[in-house]
Formats: C-alpha cells, structure tokens, sequence
C-alpha cells in the first residue's frame, strides 16, 4: 500500500481527475445541508398528453441523497425547486425552520443562482455588497449581497462547520448574455473564501465537462438532469470535497469537534 496514493495530490492533478465512487474524505463530515434549487432537489420535468409540463422534486434522486447513501453522511435538503436567495431569504428558510441551530450541520454545500440570474434576473454584483459588520446591510437588490447573507445566518449557527460554494457549469446551448453571467458568478463565487473562514470553491464552470448536446442525452430529461445526472453530479461534489481535504489535511483535522465546545487550540 502506498499511502501517498490516497492522502497527496499529484503533481497537474485538477479537481475531477480523480472521482471517487465511495465519496472519498467527503465522508468524514456527519451532517451536510445542501441549499439550493431544483438542481439540488432531484427534479424532474412531466409532460402530459397535452404537452403541459410540470416539475416534481424528487428528493430521493437529488445528488444530496446519492451522496448519503454512497457516503454515509446524513445529507439535508434545504432546497426546492424555483429557488433563490431573495425567496430563501423572506419565505423558505423560515417557513421550514431551517435557522433553527437543532438543525445545523457540520458542513453546508451552496447551489444557488440558476433563478436569480436567469428566472428572476438580478445584478450579480460583487463582494462589496457584502457588510460582514451588519448582516441587514447587505445589499438586497444584487445575488450577491443575498447570497452572503444566507451564509452570514448559517455562519451565525454553526460559525466552525466547513462552507462549499457551487459555481454553475459551463453549456454550450446557452446565448452569451448567459454565458457572461454563468462566468461573473463563478468569479463571484471565488471571491467568497477571502471573507469567510473555512470557506471553499467547488468550481463546476471550471472543472466540470461542458454540458453538450451528448451530454445532456445522456443525462438530461428536458431542462433537469435525469437520475443518472444527479448520481454523476453527486459524485462529481463528493470527489470535489475530497480533493479540497487532500490538498489541505490541516484544515480538517478538527472536523470531530464542529458543532461542539471541543477544539485543540495547540494544533493551531
């Protein structure tokens, strides 16, 4: 056994060049929430006789449920289908009791602006638009400043847990008004780790394939992926975070103790 094999990077190793089906370091963390859309809920689109479309959320085939059952972590949809961070914010989290602190986790994944941008058009703006001094001073009006308050609140309940922030992938079908916004929230989104602590990018509109017509053939059902698509893209997130440990075992060595009045401040 040759153990540089499962705890180093190798020298040009990306991100996704080394997937893991057995959800690799990702295991290590108990609790995940995931918070995001329909992309995060396992949505699928029916059409009726009439050609009449409707989305059901499907939980069960979201990549957040994949990933618990491969992975053993317990994995919480804090997510629903025509989400965005401006109805999260004044509707959803409350009417779910997701603030609640009997329902932090140990580790948050955020998937959020596929709405915002595209369904319900706002700024991206930028991290400018973020008051880490007053959380009411975020600006309301751009994804940006909506987006950090969601983390600010999740800071507040579990300041310690680990913090990943979903970039959205690239597609080749998309115009290029929507291929400047898919890139401006990917810049966005690499920008967030020099405010929060135990922060990180997994960067899908770098890493990921390109969503082409062959992709999308095969994991696609319309405009939401199919099961197979959201068991890819569950392996893609657990290979991501597993790569991330890999890269910085420092880091994550106190992952027992999140959530708790434990820590070993002479490890520091």
């Amino acid at each position: 056994m040759n153990i540089k094999n499962l705890t180093t990077i190798i020298d040009g190793e990306k991100p996704l060049d080394n997937l893991v089906f057995d959800g690799g370091y990702t295991c290590i963390f108990p609790t995940i929430a995931c918070i995001g859309d329909s992309l995060s809920s396992g949505e699928f689109e029916h059409t009726d006789e009439n050609g009449v479309t409707t989305c059901h959320d499907k939980f069960e085939f979201s990549w957040g449920q994949f990933m618990a059952r491969t992975t053993g972590n317990k994995v919480y949809n804090f997510s629903r289908g025509g989400m965005s961070c401006k109805r999260y914010l004044e509707i959803f989290a409350d009417q779910k009791d997701l603030w609640n602190k009997d329902k932090r986790a140990t580790a948050y994944i955020f998937a959020l602006g596929v709405n915002d941008l595209f369904s319900f058009p706002q700024p991206v703006g930028d991290i400018s638009d973020i008051d880490l001094t007053n959380i009411e001073n975020c600006n309301q009006e751009t994804f940006a400043g909506l987006y950090g308050k969601i983390i600010m609140k999740y800071k507040e309940i579990a300041p310690d847990a680990k913090f990943f922030f979903v970039t959205m992938p690239k597609e080749d079908s998309l115009d290029d008004e929507k291929n400047i916004l898919r890139k401006q929230h990917a810049e966005l989104l690499n920008e967030l780790p020099k405010l929060f602590s135990n922060s990180y990018v997994i960067d899908l509109y770098k890493y990921a394939p390109l969503y082409d017509a062959e992709f999308k053939r095969k994991f696609f059902l319309g405009g939401h992926m199919n099961p197979a698509g959201y068991k890819l893209t569950a392996v893609m997130i657990a290979s991501y975070i597993d790569y991330i440990i890999r890269s910085d075992f420092e880091s994550f060595k106190q992952v027992g103790f999140i959530g708790t009045e434990y820590y070993r401040k002479d490890l520091e």
